[in-house]
């Protein structure tokens, strides 16, 4: 029954907010605190997804659910007969990539097609990296070479990150907030109606509710 909004309010503010301006408050709060190193690297995964899922694409947040396990696969994207392989890297103490992590990532894109026995004469499944400093000269070369689509994308935190959720079969809607327990399992765009946008107002004045209980498989 405990409501992860008040991690970030005070216990009067919780208790006389309405639930729209205590939602709010909370996720500007969230949004403007200090964050670690871990939480910015989640947020530079969340950001590329959300541009993935607004060009129409079904993502899968690999790399924040599995966690280490993820073997440097952070999304996996779908679209058609298309699947992307995508690496985040929001670095500021290198100054560019080398053309290891590029191996690395050609490696496990490979190791992808084999478990999951993609028949790649029927899907396309491509390696792709982002990240926000640029590429040596060397990596650049790699990437041509083993065909990685590598790009350069800057981390944002001004973008709709609510995410407003469709149930298929109740036909519920429900938003999640960046520090709700189901946020990262949740997929933006395969059911009608679903979208992200920015202020609780938004979302509520839609005709979604808020959700912070895990109440069942998402």
């Amino acid at each position: 029954d405990y409501d992860p909004v008040q991690k970030f309010l005070k216990p009067e503010e919780y208790k006389k907010l309405s639930t729209e301006k205590k939602n709010q408050l909370a996720l500007d709060r969230y949004l403007e605190k200090k964050h670690t190193k871990l939480e910015i690297g989640r947020f530079y995964e969340r950001y590329i997804g959300y541009l993935y899922e607004k060009d129409g694409w079904t993502v899968k947040w690999f790399g924040i659910i599995e966690g280490f396990d993820d073997l440097g696969r952070d999304l996996i994207c779908a679209k058609g007969k298309e699947i992307h392989i995508v690496q985040t890297k929001n670095w500021s103490r290198f100054k560019i990539i080398r053309e290891k992590y590029l191996y690395q990532h050609f490696a496990t894109t490979i190791h992808y097609e084999l478990q999951n026995k993609i028949n790649t004469k029927k899907f396309k499944v491509i390696p792709v990296f982002y990240s926000t400093i640029d590429y040596s000269p060397m990596a650049k070369q790699v990437s041509k070479a083993l065909k990685i689509d590598i790009q350069t994308e800057k981390m944002s935190k001004n973008y709709p990150m609510i995410k407003c959720n469709v149930n298929p079969r109740t036909k519920e809607k429900i938003y999640h907030l960046p520090f709700d327990q189901q946020y990262d399992k949740i997929i933006i765009g395969n059911n009608p109606g679903e979208l992200y946008v920015k202020t609780v107002k938004e979302a509520e004045k839609k005709g979604f509710r808020r959700a912070f209980r895990y109440m069942g498989p998402a």
